[in-house]
C-alpha cells in the first residue's frame, strides 16, 4: 500500500465520533422508498452492506412533503419514516458503522407528480430552473415553482429542525444538511434562482442566511456535534448559477458555519481549486472533500496532502459492499450497473458481491 494511501485508514474525530477510517460514503438517490416516504424494505440491507466505511452519508431524503423532487425519495418526519429509518440504523450499527441521514429539500427541481399530494415547487423566488427531471412518464421540463413568503421560509428552517430531531429519534449519528447540487439551500445562495427583496435576498449575508439558520436550528436541536452540511461551490447542477458573487458567499458562509462548532462540512468540489484552498483555511474542523469521478489511483491524494480530512466516493461504494477492503489490499473493483442506480429491485441494489461471496461462487 502506497504512502498516500495508508493515511486513509486512520482513524478521525468527526464530531462526537471516532470513525476507524477516513472513507465516506457520499449521499446517492436510490428511489427505492416506498410510496409515503418510508425507506424501501431493501434499505437497511444495503447500507449494512457498507458499514465498513468511516462514515456513510444516506441517499438525499426530504424533510417535509413540500422538499421532495424525485420519486421514491424517503422522508425522515413521520412516525412511519422513522421506524423505517430504526431499522437501517440498527443494521448500520449492529455491523459497527456510522451513518447521518442526509437531509435534502428539492426546493424548485422538483416536479408535482413526482409527488404524493402534486405539489407545486416551492423555491426562494418564482424561477424555473430551465432543466429537465424524471417522472413516472419520462423526461419533463421542470415548471416553475412558487415563491416562498418570509414566513414559509422561517416554517421551512422549523421543518428541517423537526426533521433532524425525527432523525435521531430514528437512530441516525447525525444529519448532514444537503446545501448542495442546486437544491433549496444552494437556491437561496445562487443569483439566478433569488431575487428576493426580504432579509433572504440581495446581498452575500442575506442570501447565506437561509443556510445559515437552518444549520443553527439544528445544531440547537441535535447538537453541533450531530450537524453537518453539504456545499457545491461553482456548482451549475439543476440550472444554477451563483454568478460573480458566489466565491464571496461561501467565504462568508463557511466563516459563518464555522462559528457554529458543526461537525464537519463536505464539499463537492467542481473545479475552483482557489476557492476550495480558501475554505480549508477558514474551516478549522473535519473537511469533507468529494471529486466526482475521480480515479482509484488517486484515492486519498487529498488527506495526504492535508487539503481534507476525509474523502467521499458514491459509485465505486455503490459497486463494492466491502469497497475498504478491496482498496486496502488493491483488490479489482465490481464496474457499476447505471441502468439500476434509480427505482428497481435488488439488481443493482444489494446483489453486488463483496470478495468473499466471490471467493465461494
Amino acid at each position: 500500500m502506497s504512502t498516500t494511501l495508508k493515511q486513509s485508514f486512520t482513524p478521525v474525530r468527526v464530531g462526537r465520533y471516532t470513525l476507524p477510517n477516513r472513507l465516506v460514503m457520499a449521499p446517492m438517490t436510490r428511489s427505492r422508498a416506498k410510496f409515503d416516504g418510508t425507506p424501501g424494505d431493501l434499505a437497511a440491507e444495503y447500507y449494512a452492506q457498507r458499514a465498513s466505511i468511516g462514515l456513510i452519508v444516506t441517499e438525499g431524503t426530504q424533510p417535509s412533503d413540500d422538499g421532495q423532487g424525485y420519486l421514491a425519495t424517503p422522508g425522515i418526519y413521520t412516525p412511519a419514516h422513522i421506524a423505517g429509518w430504526e431499522k437501517v440504523t440498527r443494521a448500520v450499527h449492529d455491523n459497527g458503522g456510522h451513518i447521518f441521514i442526509q437531509m435534502m429539500h428539492a426546493g424548485r427541481t422538483s416536479y408535482p407528480d413526482n409527488t404524493p399530494h402534486h405539489r407545486q415547487a416551492v423555491a426562494p423566488s418564482a424561477i424555473a430552473p430551465k432543466a429537465q427531471t424524471f417522472t413516472a412518464t419520462g423526461l419533463k421540463d421542470i415548471p416553475t415553482p412558487r415563491a416562498l413568503t418570509t414566513e414559509e421560509v422561517r416554517q421551512t428552517v422549523a421543518d428541517f429542525r423537526f426533521a433532524a430531531r425525527a432523525a435521531i429519534q430514528a437512530g441516525a449519528d447525525g444529519v448532514e444538511i444537503h446545501g448542495a447540487n442546486g437544491y433549496l439551500v444552494q437556491q437561496f445562495i445562487a443569483s439566478n434562482a433569488n431575487t428576493r427583496t426580504d432579509e433572504y435576498g440581495g446581498s452575500i449575508e442575506n442570501r447565506a442566511r437561509f443556510a445559515i439558520e437552518v444549520a443553527a436550528a439544528i445544531a440547537e436541536e441535535i447538537g453541533a456535534d450531530r450537524t453537518a452540511i453539504r456545499l457545491s461551490p461553482s456548482s451549475t447542477l439543476n440550472g444554477i448559477d451563483e454568478g460573480p458573487e458566489g466565491p464571496a458567499v461561501y467565504h462568508y458562509l463557511v466563516a459563518e458555519l464555522d462559528k457554529l462548532g458543526i461537525a464537519y462540512i463536505h464539499i463537492m468540489h467542481h473545479g475552483n481549486e482557489q476557492l476550495l484552498r480558501d475554505i480549508r483555511k477558514l474551516w478549522k474542523r473535519p473537511l469533507i472533500l468529494n471529486r466526482p469521478g475521480r480515479p482509484r489511483d488517486q484515492i486519498g491524494a487529498d488527506i495526504a496532502s492535508g487539503l481534507a480530512d476525509l474523502e467521499a466516493y458514491g459509485e465505486m461504494v455503490l459497486a463494492n459492499p466491502d469497497f475498504v477492503k478491496r482498496l486496502k489490499i488493491g483488490a479489482p473493483m465490481n464496474q457499476a450497473d447505471r441502468t439500476s442506480y434509480f427505482g428497481g429491485t435488488a439488481q443493482g441494489y444489494t446483489d453486488y458481491l463483496a470478495l468473499d461471496a466471490v471467493a465461494l461462487a
